[in-house]
């Protein structure tokens, strides 16, 4: 039977926020209390079900002693092995549990989150696959019910996208989506190719959690803000008012636009809420980037000048080259059909967190064959 880590830190911190929630000034900070509440309620949660486990695990064991005992009644030894199946069950879940309530979930994995694609190497078709992509995950944000916000876009000549952004608003949005940041590269025929030869594109996917003003503080002077008129294929909002926003964060040399809202203050928000969002993206990549340096991710640093997956037409083929995941079902996976992909990638992360935690040896399990078409 699997050991689980001590109950103990767990008990302790439990304890210190009983203390804080009784406290006077407790619900002073409206949004702190708020926090504490959920952490003390996931707690709790915790504990009983380390109780529950000990409780059972003693009751399986009691269970194997009498069935071992010779002198034992005949019948009770019948009932004992009869039991025995489902408290394994029930001890194993509960360890499961246990375990996954042990880890300490990343503080941004709550939050809505901000996604950018670019079009890179391939000209057109390159544009064109990042429409695509733009509506996988779209698709894919329907089924979960989460509800999708248009922030700036970028046509290009044949109606693919140069450049897209839109905020997802639900449930754990960042953390079932995180690990699409990266170079997704493509492999097929393109409609523009006349004598039928596979081409290679790729399309880069950056997931940015939305930050919040408490996040960070961005000083007004480091700010360049400039209007200008809205640009675009047509339409009576079109080239009449001076709503398009363009922020430069002269320390970074951060640029964002935003045109899509039909007014100069939507846009200015719009465009503030992606600048927001890439700087606590780029305050949380150095902090991992000093962890990496002692512990290199298995999983991949979520950087987009790492690719991530290919995505071969010709062959019908995804290949998810960080966790070597190959799948036969493009057609599905291209109408938003990537839960099975967000699932392993997920289940790399937890048995990479777990280790860290047991201290244990973490060998990454292969979901498949890691191929690599040039």
């Amino acid at each position: 039977m699997d050991i689980l880590p001590p109950i103990l830190p767990f008990q302790r911190r439990l304890d210190e926020l009983d203390a804080q929630m009784a406290a006077p000034s407790f619900y002073a900070n409206a949004r702190r209390a708020t926090e504490v509440t959920r952490e003390h309620q996931k707690l709790g949660q915790l504990i009983g079900e380390h109780r529950t486990y000990e409780k059972v695990g003693q009751e399986l064991a009691d269970a194997e002693s009498l069935v071992k005992d010779a002198s034992a009644d005949p019948d009770l030894k019948e009932l004992a092995a009869a039991e025995i199946p489902d408290l394994r069950r029930r001890r194993d879940e509960l360890h499961q549990s246990i375990l996954r309530a042990m880890i300490p979930p990343e503080p941004t994995d709550s939050r809505n989150t901000v996604m950018e694609i670019r079009a890179g190497t391939g000209g057109e078709e390159a544009a064109l696959f990042a429409a695509e992509l733009a509506r996988v995950y779209q698709k894919f944000a329907d089924k979960c019910g989460w509800k999708i916000e248009p922030m700036s876009s970028s046509l290009s000549e044949r109606g693919g996208f140069r450049e897209v952004s839109f905020l997802i608003s639900g449930n754990d949005v960042y953390k079932q989506l995180k690990f699409e940041s990266g170079v997704h590269r493509v492999q097929r025929i393109p409609a523009t190719e006349a004598n039928g030869r596979i081409h290679t594109s790729t399309v880069t996917v950056a997931v940015l959690p939305e930050a919040e003003e408490v996040d960070l503080q961005i000083d007004p002077q480091d700010l360049e803000i400039t209007v200008q008129r809205a640009s675009g294929p047509g339409g009576q909002g079109v080239n009449t008012t001076d709503s398009a926003v363009r922020i430069i964060h002269k320390p970074t040399g951060m640029i964002v636009f935003c045109a899509d809202g039909r007014s100069q203050q939507k846009n200015k928000a719009s465009a503030m809420a992606v600048l927001r969002s890439r700087l606590l993206k780029m305050k949380e990549d150095e902090e991992r980037a000093k962890y990496a340096a002692q512990r290199k991710s298995q999983i991949g640093t979520g950087d987009r000048s790492e690719r991530i997956r290919t995505y071969n037409f010709p062959q019908n083929r995804l290949t998810d080259h960080r966790i070597g995941l190959t799948l036969y079902n493009l057609p599905q996976v291209m109408e938003g059909e990537i839960a099975q992909i967000v699932a392993a990638l997920q289940g790399v992360e937890f048995q990479e967190k777990l280790a860290a935690l047991t201290g244990q040896t973490f060998v990454l399990k292969r979901a498949g064959n890691d191929r690599d078409d040039e």
